[in-house]
């Protein structure tokens, strides 16, 4: 199961500018949801019938333990009163704490999270260093200055 960090917020605009925050911090998009009334994203395209339990479907997915079934129904009513919620699915810990950082700073009613300790499911998908290892690695033990010096090497040449 993978990490999930979920913020309830009030209102969709605040809950649209921690979207807005999460993607500018460098979180990509298919790893950042918002889901409102006006904005059902993923969950819109989830088979049930009506909004409503489509929201409950797309919360079930997220929280599976029989523990949470009563918060699924508990967010899909908060969702159609009118609240919105940001899911971020994180990877690593460093994710883990810019999103936190980034949700709490807006002010949110709820926050929620699953798995985020749980670090073998997270392998390698996030650096464990702010520094990226292709320019330690790769470029320092060349004469490229760049990525594509490194990968283009302008001392062939090629006909066509």
């Amino acid at each position: 199961m993978s990490a999930v960090l979920l913020a309830v917020f009030n209102d969709y605009q605040s809950a649209d500018r921690v979207r807005v925050d999460l993607v500018r911090d460098g979180f990509p998009t298919d790893r950042v949801d918002l889901t409102a009334t006006c904005d059902p994203g993923r969950a819109a395209y989830v088979p049930a019938d009506g909004p409503r339990g489509k929201f409950v479907r797309y919360f079930s997915i997220l929280f599976k333990a029989d523990a949470d079934r009563q918060y699924v129904e508990s967010l899909a009513e908060r969702i159609h009163g009118g609240a919105a919620t940001v899911t971020v699915h994180p990877r690593g810990a460093i994710e883990t704490s810019r999103a936190a950082k980034i949700i709490e700073s807006a002010g949110p009613a709820e926050v929620t999270h699953r798995n985020l300790d749980n670090h073998r499911w997270w392998g390698f998908a996030a650096a464990r260093a702010a520094q990226p290892w292709i320019t330690h690695v790769w470029l320092e033990k060349s004469d490229a200055h760049c990525i594509y010096c490194r990968l283009f090497d302008s001392t062939r040449r090629f006909r066509i």
